[in-house]
């Protein structure tokens, strides 16, 4: 392996030195799928092309398998100014408190355990890179007070089953960009955005909800929301939305998706405190959604 590819490789967090690349001629491909892997199995490249693809231990669709797994999702978060105290943004859960990695200001050199900061540091950018081992993000920005952007990089692993809390009581968050976001697997999304104050606006057409039985309380207390269009939004699985909507008192572009009236759905106070002529189109156009929806 030449000094380039080493380096490069390097950089990447590999930290098993069991992978031999020999005359790659897809080396631009296999360093795809190498980026961010934090552990790897050991094996051999001798050479590829697809005329010796069947000489090798693992093929290539092997590698691309083995890529999703392995590869770390990027959260870049930008806080606001803090006054004489800390700053919590981010709970780790103590069971994968070690599979988080967090850089201040895009510096390479990683700040293990410090999920606090205080204005004397200057924070101006704060990256987190979480390893393939965590299985749940629950509360992860619970009562982080001092983010006001957030933005999901490289968001494509499914193995997450709840989102519960992930961004409660962050009052201050003002922008959450969702790109390449895989929520194939969850199943709860109760509490998700509660009273996040300052949000105006929500783009949310990468979440697949077929899988999830709980939105309860999911947008409660986004008083400044006025741009919310979950349309793409599967709810037949659903089966409770209770006070999702309650006291998002700004909200005027505001698109819902189709409702199964089979399932047995707690829809109780789901647009209380809503302006009164959203609840009343609401109620015209969404035969499905029950009276005590509006209480």
């Amino acid at each position: 392996m030449d000094s380039n590819n080493k380096s490069k490789n390097e950089n990447n967090e590999i930290n098993e030195s069991n992978i031999n690349l020999t005359n790659i001629k897809s080396n631009y491909i296999l360093s795809k799928m190498f980026v961010g892997v934090k552990k790897i199995l050991k094996f051999e490249i001798i050479k590829y092309n697809k005329k010796l693809q069947n000489r090798l231990n693992l093929n290539i669709d092997n590698y691309k398998e083995y890529s999703e797994i392995f590869t770390p999702i990027e959260i870049e978060i930008i806080p606001i100014k803090i006054k004489n105290k800390y700053g919590k943004f981010i709970n780790i859960n103590k069971n994968y408190k070690s599979n988080y990695h967090i850089y201040f200001n895009d510096n390479k050199e990683e700040t293990k355990n410090k999920y606090e900061i205080e204005e004397e540091d200057k924070v101006k950018k704060i990256k987190i890179i979480i390893d393939h081992q965590v299985k749940s993000i629950e509360k992860l920005f619970k009562d982080c007070e001092c983010i006001e952007s957030i933005k999901f990089k490289k968001f494509y692993r499914n193995n997450f089953n709840s989102m519960s809390e992930m961004f409660y009581n962050c009052w201050a968050l003002k922008e959450v960009i969702f790109s390449s976001f895989n929520t194939n697997n969850v199943t709860n999304m109760s509490y998700m955005f509660y009273e996040c104050l300052s949000l105006k606006k929500l783009f949310l057409s990468k979440f697949n909800t077929n899988n999830v039985t709980n939105m309860s309380y999911m947008f409660y207390g986004c008083s400044s929301l006025e741009y919310l269009n979950i349309s793409n939004f599967n709810t037949n699985n659903v089966t409770n939305m209770s006070l999702m909507f309650t006291l998002c008192s700004s909200l005027d572009i505001f698109k819902l998706p189709k409702f199964n009236d089979k399932k047995n759905t707690d829809m109780n106070s789901m647009f209380s405190g809503c302006p009164e002529y959203l609840q009343k189109k609401i109620a015209s156009e969404n035969k499905n959604i029950k009276e005590e929806a509006f209480d």
